[in-house]
């Protein structure tokens, strides 16, 4: 079965019936991977997406990981870290049976960047593996004795043999993906005990970070660029967010640890982080007793640091494109203002939520609201990009155009409502009708 036989919408038709238990579409969903995983696909997978439309694409690899399982019972580890070829041919089949034509590349980045360094791990059969919240790698006592990476160590190999593999398929500049000095922090260390010295002693975590940034980022990323010289190293951070520790945190500390690694590093302009979230903490009433204040340390209140002055910082962490995440609930026309104002892309992200097959009631009216949503997006991307343009931004690779961005697609999720969401991009998204 060629992969062009399950162009948009048909791919996720054919999904849809997988995820339903229909035994045909399983078998047909089972010959598509096997002729793929064997190399019958790498050409059609190879391909760029168009440069003079809305991109759309996402972090797809725990669908992925939710079919192969289901077809040929490999589980996490095995999927993840059993044979890098076949890690990225699942992964790019399954964006393009999904209708995405732009490529991304992702695995369960906090758990490999803690595995690295020898920290405790929980693997399952088909979820993402993450670490042993019960065994942590380090305390308050022993951090200092964190023994150095050894690059030539199980995880850093895998990805070196991934990203190869990657590069080599597509011809496209490979992305290392590793947990940004807190989040790898609240890994190795634990997310309550980092919580609770953020409270009695911020001094102590800045401490802790520093080191993280020199003996793992550091060697890390100049082992990664002596490779690929014209990569990119993008840090996730979710457990920096302003939504979790709060805004002043998050700039004087998360925010801070990636600054440093910038600034003090030839390579630093090819480092980046994009998934801080929780915008809105900057506008929210603190109300006692709320879920979100009690992931809070105390004392961080939501006032300490202004909208503007977050955007700011995330922006000197992420320069090359705005990026306005679902759990950020700040109107996108403010970062369409922003993204015009400093030249850049914009990509508007998807929730994980807001696809959740298992959350919807009325599928007629889910996908109706959806659609809404998504058309919204797709105007601010084209806004940004015709206005940009028009303004002497000359380059036509990604992040060029800007891109709606799914933030975590699994076999939970609704192929119905991604179907309505891909539609109204392949449909609505030319920059120049």
């Amino acid at each position: 079965m060629l992969i062009e036989d399950l162009g948009f919408p048909d791919g996720l038709h054919l999904l849809a019936c997988w995820q339903a238990g229909e035994s045909d579409a399983k078998e047909r969903l089972a010959d598509a991977f096997r002729a793929g995983l064997g190399g019958d696909h790498d050409e059609a997978l190879a391909g760029p997406a168009p440069d003079d439309a809305v991109h759309v694409c996402g972090s797809i690899d725990l669908l992925s990981l939710g079919i192969v399982f289901n077809l040929f019972g490999l589980t996490a580890e095995e999927f993840y870290k059993g044979d890098p070829a076949r890690y990225v041919r699942s992964v790019m089949l399954t964006l393009r049976l999904l209708g995405m034509p732009k490529s991304y590349l992702s695995w369960p980045v906090y758990g490999f960047t803690a595995e690295a360094l020898g920290q405790e791990m929980i693997y399952s059969d088909r979820f993402s593996p993450g670490t042993d919240p019960e065994v942590t790698l380090v305390d308050a006592g022993n951090w200092r004795d964190l023994p150095p990476l050894d690059l030539t160590g199980e995880i850093p190999a895998l990805l070196d043999e991934t990203l190869a593999f990657y590069a080599g398929l597509t011809g496209f500049s490979p992305v290392l993906h590793l947990s940004a000095p807190y989040s790898l922090a609240a890994d190795i260390f634990g997310q309550e005990q980092l919580i609770s010295a953020l409270t009695d002693d911020p001094a102590f975590v800045n401490g802790l970070l520093d080191p993280l940034a020199d003996t793992v980022h550091r060697p890390w990323a100049e082992h990664f660029f002596a490779r690929h010289p014209d990569g990119w190293l993008e840090l996730s951070d979710a457990s920096g967010s302003p939504f979790f520790i709060g805004p002043g945190n998050c700039s004087t500390i998360a925010i801070r640890s990636v600054q440093r690694l910038i600034a003090e590093n030839p390579w630093g302009e090819r480092v980046y982080v994009a998934n801080y979230r929780g915008d809105y903490v900057t506008r929210a009433k603190q109300r006692g007793g709320s879920p979100t204040r009690r992931r809070r340390p105390r004392g961080e209140g939501t006032a300490s640091v202004t909208l503007e002055e977050l955007f700011d910082l995330k922006n000197s962490i992420c320069r090359d494109y705005v990026i306005r995440l679902a759990d950020d609930r700040i109107p996108v026309d403010f970062y369409v203002e922003k993204a015009i104002d400093r030249g850049v892309p914009l990509f508007t992200g998807i929730g994980a939520t807001q696809i959740d097959h298992h959350s919807v009631v009325d599928l007629n009216a889910a996908v109706a609201e959806i659609t809404d949503l998504t058309r919204g997006h797709v105007n601010a991307i084209g806004t940004v990009a015709r206005s940009i343009a028009a303004d002497g931004y000359d380059s036509r690779i990604p992040p060029w155009p800007g891109t709606v961005y799914f933030e975590d697609v699994s076999a939970e999720s609704s192929f119905e409502l991604i179907e309505a969401i891909v539609g109204t991009v392949l449909s609505e998204g030319a920059l120049w009708p």
